[in-house]
């Protein structure tokens, strides 16, 4: 069984950095994308930044030159830099595409890990 495992949520204040990871575990051939999302209290989820396994990426505007994904084998981080409070979100890994020897997923969804912009 495939999950995604998030971790690097937290509090931290404006102008400051974080560093999410998010970590496939399973026996998994291949991963076609990965990425992150978010949803701020009373809004629905969105696209925050994705990246396919060639490289190549997507980004939200209200994020771009803020925010880098990369990626490794099963493995997708997104590093936050110049956040804003209004940046304070639960932010879900997702994972598209997910070959394994019994067949796969089409996608999976982690468990969200908490960000939280305030002074």
């Amino acid at each position: 069984q495939v999950q995604l495992v998030e971790s690097g949520g937290g509090l931290v204040q404006p102008g400051g950095s974080l560093r999410l990871s998010c970590a496939a575990s399973g026996s998994i051939f291949s991963i076609s994308l990965m990425g992150w999302y978010r949803q701020a209290p009373g809004k629905e989820r969105e696209l925050v930044a994705v990246i396919a396994r060639g490289g190549v990426t997507n980004y939200a505007d209200s994020v771009k030159d803020r925010f880098t994904i990369s990626n490794a084998k099963n493995m997708v981080y997104l590093r936050m830099n110049s956040l804003k409070p209004e940046d304070t979100a639960v932010y879900y890994c997702k994972a598209v595409g997910i070959r394994t020897a019994d067949g796969g997923y089409p996608e999976l969804w982690g468990q969200g890990t908490l960000v939280t912009v305030s002074s």
